[in-house]
């Protein structure tokens, strides 16, 4: 197998050809109507790079999670409405999702999808850890390449895995730590040292015998945690975890506490002074990469620990890759993500590129016929 993933370049002469692009317009609306419409101008480079060239574009992308039936919740019409504005000419398909054939890579389905096709590029990073019909389907028959949006993600990502400027930082948060168990194991092998907020810090506290009141945690974890606080140091590598937790008491109040939770207690955001030493690790760096909320960040009285290190991501002068899902969505609400260098587009995606060094759409483009 080639380790080379083959490029726009690779199509050769596009002009009158029908070439399918496989985006990420999983876009967010509410009632009906996309409230950003990142993920629909994210694709216009490699769109543009086509039409450019003469090709006739057909895009196709899934949106929310119709179960494999037609919904009208789930409609492109919205998308294809703001497509039309941004790319006039371009044709995108219904919702993949409708049919159960995308999700169970049906043969039949990629033969439908296909039909009419004379190329196929693949720009949706955020679907390229799926085995679905529309990733890995395609390449098996068509010249296939990734689009621009699909490389940088590629280039960005597998650096951080592969060739990082020390001293690496990784910052992860969100609320389980058994979702984001192999990337903390594989990050464990090239970052210095690892920091640790948002709800999934509380299993790491009570590996490490503190009482966490009433906070979300990971009982069947804890051994888990024990381990890598253990691996970590064996390896001359730091765990950070928060020295200051915020949160209500029993009564319900707002309230400040060390890492020891009285009964009832829950924390809900990394504390004042956990922020400032954070931040103050972030500033020290030379490569951040940043995956997960410190806290209850949509409720302003639990925001202050992410908005300080989104603050201190977009302040520091080292290189800084925010991977997608919450921290991107946080990274918007605090008006900072054009201060960093990397917003990826996919957030279990880029988790899994980390971990694995591969994904299935990778794989898939790898192998196709133009490769």
């Amino acid at each position: 197998m080639a380790d080379r993933i083959p490029t726009l370049d690779d199509l050769g002469d596009v002009a009158g050809k029908r070439v399918l692009v496989r985006t990420d317009f999983n876009v967010p609306m509410e009632n009906g109507v996309i409230t950003d419409d990142f993920r629909i101008r994210s694709a216009l480079p490699t769109i543009n790079w086509l039409t450019e060239r003469g090709a006739t574009v057909v895009t196709a992308s899934h949106l929310g999670r119709p179960k494999g039936q037609p919904n009208p919740k789930y409609s492109m019409d919205p998308v294809r409405a703001r497509l039309a504005e941004l790319a006039p000419g371009v044709e995108l398909l219904e919702n993949l999702r409708f049919d159960a054939g995308e999700e169970g890579n049906d043969p039949s389905f990629v033969a439908q999808l296909i039909d009419g096709i004379d190329a196929y590029v693949d720009d949706a990073f955020g679907a390229c850890h799926r085995a679905h019909a529309s990733i890995v389907g395609p390449p098996q028959t068509l010249p296939s390449a990734m689009g621009l949006l699909l490389q940088k993600e590629v280039e960005v990502l597998l650096g951080l895995r592969n060739d990082p400027k020390h001293p690496f930082v990784a910052v992860l948060g969100g609320s389980k730590i058994s979702d984001k168990l192999g990337v903390v194991e594989a990050l464990l092998n090239t970052v210095d040292s690892l920091v640790i907020g948002g709800a999934m810090c509380f299993t790491f506290l009570a590996a490490q015998g503190n009482p966490i009141g009433a906070s979300l945690w990971e009982p069947d974890q804890v051994d888990t945690c024990k381990r890598l606080l253990d691996t970590a140091g064996e390896r001359g590598k730091t765990i950070h975890l928060p020295e200051d937790i915020v949160g209500l008491d029993a009564d319900g109040n707002f309230a400040t506490y060390g890492v020891r939770l009285p009964d009832g207690a829950k924390g809900f955001d990394i504390g004042p002074g956990s922020a400032a030493a954070f931040s103050d690790i972030i500033m020290d760096a030379r490569t951040v990469f940043w995956n997960g909320p410190m806290g209850m960040f949509e409720d302003d009285r639990f925001a202050a620990g992410t908005r300080t290190v989104a603050q201190a991501m977009a302040d520091t002068k080292a290189f800084t890759v925010v991977g997608g899902g919450d921290s991107a969505a946080a990274l918007a609400q605090f008006r900072l993500d054009d201060e960093v260098d990397h917003v990826s587009t996919g957030g279990g995606a880029s988790l899994e590129l980390l971990e694995l060094g591969d994904l299935p759409g990778l794989d898939a483009l790898r192998k196709a016929p133009n490769a």
